[in-house]
């Protein structure tokens, strides 16, 4: 289980809580994922909420993080036309 929430603020900040079991993940050091994350954030500018509250394999919790991001940023297509903000302006 992969949860992501995003808002496209111009305030970046990160909320990261994944706990890996190995230091590695193939031949990624697992604490990349966070900085990862972290350096995305910041450099576009959103805050971003991201977590992994369980799993075994570390491989599938990345993996699942990585989809959940995907689908967070992804546009709904049954508000495409539409500003979803308490602002009216993104």
């Amino acid at each position: 289980l992969g949860d992501a929430v995003i808002d496209i603020s111009g305030r970046p900040f990160i909320v990261f809580e994944c706990d890996f079991s190995s230091d590695k993940c193939g031949e990624m050091d697992t604490q990349l994922f966070e900085e990862f994350m972290r350096s995305f954030a910041f450099n576009a500018g959103i805050t971003l909420h991201i977590k992994c509250p369980y799993g075994l394999n570390d491989h599938h919790k990345a993996e699942a993080m990585f989809r959940a991001l995907r689908e967070a940023a992804s546009i709904d297509q049954r508000f495409k036309d539409q500003v979803i903000s308490t602002k009216g302006v993104l």
